[in-house]
């Protein structure tokens, strides 16, 4: 589904106006792409945010009006000011829907895992995977169901499933996600290894230094510690 926005051109660069347009509740844009002459534009702020607030994010598909004349286009290059919570400033490309566009898209789960369940967690290695469609088949996202996913499994990209005229352009090798033990409870499995305990001390050794005990022998790591400071009362 296309959302409408409205543009306007600029003919104003530089910081100084951006600050202005922003302060006014406008933001710098541009529209490129398709033939076209890059083009300087502005957009409300507020319709701005809602239209990359949808479900769709940054892949939504927009109808941008300048001038009376409609273009299609698709968000790119999008900038945030994130202490603010505001965008500052938005590329449009200029698309056809009859030519594939590249773009990426997250990747969603669903389903508790079966290694969960045993103790493990889900480790993600991609949140988003490159794909290739047409602008108007862009999905919002990609799901994948890791139900059947087990303690030690992995989830490759070659396992995603793309929608219909979807075509994944990520290595099918790439891994997704996986089912791991907890970093925590890896580390008391290393400590307790068999055979690596400790380090076994000959009898002879321990009796030996008993008898130096007896006889008022210190060993040499208990012996007088140097004074805690250089530099005290002489």
């Amino acid at each position: 589904m296309d959302t409408k926005l409205t543009a306007e051109r600029r003919s104003d660069a530089g910081k100084g106006v951006a600050r202005k347009l922003r302060a006014a509740g406008k933001i710098p844009a541009v529209l490129y792409g398709q033939g076209l002459e890059t083009t300087p534009l502005t957009v409300d702020s507020r319709e701005l945010s809602h239209l990359l607030h949808g479900s769709a994010g940054s892949n939504v598909l927009v109808d941008l009006m300048v001038d009376g004349e409609e273009h299609l286009a698709i968000p790119r290059e999008i900038q945030r000011d994130h202490i603010h919570s505001k965008f500052v400033h938005v590329d449009f490309l200029a698309v056809s829907r009859t030519e594939t566009i590249t773009v990426n898209v997250p990747v969603h789960e669903t389903g508790d895992a079966a290694g969960v369940k045993e103790g493990g967690v889900v480790e993600h290695h991609l949140r988003e995977v490159q794909i290739e469609c047409l602008p108007q088949d862009v999905p919002d996202e990609i799901v994948v169901d890791i139900t059947d996913v087990e303690l030690g499994d992995m989830v490759h990209v070659s396992d995603l499933v793309a929608p219909e005229g979807v075509t994944i352009l990520t290595s099918p090798e790439d891994a997704v996600l996986s089912v791991v033990t907890p970093a925590a409870l890896r580390v008391e499995a290393d400590l307790s290894v068999p055979g690596e305990e400790g380090v076994e001390v000959p009898v002879a050794e321990v009796e030996e230094g008993a008898e130096a005990a007896v006889e008022g022998e210190a060993p040499a790591e208990d012996a007088e510690a140097p004074a805690e400071s250089e530099g005290g009362e002489g």
